[in-house]
């Protein structure tokens, strides 16, 4: 695939490591003659290291195919996070280094799980963009609480900790936005 075809969201291949492609800068030269350049901001898979490539419109990237597979987190099996596919029922067994910071956010019931497959091997992990938590540890409200918008820690029972409201208190399910590591409010 030609450099200049590739779109954000490609997953391709360089130098023997598969990258997810975030951001594409196109920088065309003043210069007669020159060249169109691209600049890909890449996060490697797995590990979502950060690598930035640039390369003239006519390079070739291999394109690789990445399969999303709606998947349910069944069990920890040591430090690996066992996914079920929600189709098919096979298992994808996850290692702590790809799950990486998403681990806190891995729960038992919630839908909107993706494991993501390079030739059948997992490499990835997709997350909903808000799961619903359990308090398991929070100080208790205190009385006579100003009506200012007071926060306090929270730990949750995937051991993440996050700032609650004053209100909330333990074993209240709370919504949590996976893409800030905030509360997201109340969940019933």
């Amino acid at each position: 695939m030609k450099a200049s075809d590739v779109k954000k969201g490609n997953v391709v291949e360089h130098e023997g490591t598969v990258y997810q492609v975030r951001d594409i800068e196109r920088s065309s030269p003043t210069a007669r003659g020159g060249n169109v350049t691209f600049r890909f901001t890449l996060y490697s898979i797995p590990g979502g290291r950060k690598f930035d490539l640039s390369l003239r419109a006519d390079d070739d990237l291999k394109e690789m195919d990445l399969v999303r597979r709606p998947s349910n987190f069944s069990y920890m099996d040591g430090e690996a996070f066992v996914f079920m596919d929600a189709e098919d029922y096979t298992q994808y067994m996850l290692d702590a280094a790809l799950v990486g910071d998403n681990a806190g956010y891995i729960v038992e019931g919630v839908e909107g799980y993706y494991v993501q497959l390079i030739d059948d091997a997992p490499v990835g992990l997709q997350i909903p963009t808000s799961v619903t938590l359990t308090v398991v540890d929070t100080a208790p409200e205190l009385k006579g609480a100003s009506a200012t918008k007071r926060t306090k820690p929270a730990k949750l029972e995937t051991g993440l900790e996050i700032q609650v409201p004053e209100y909330i208190t333990n074993d209240e399910k709370v919504w949590v936005n996976t893409l800030t590591g905030e509360f997201a409010g109340r969940a019933s």
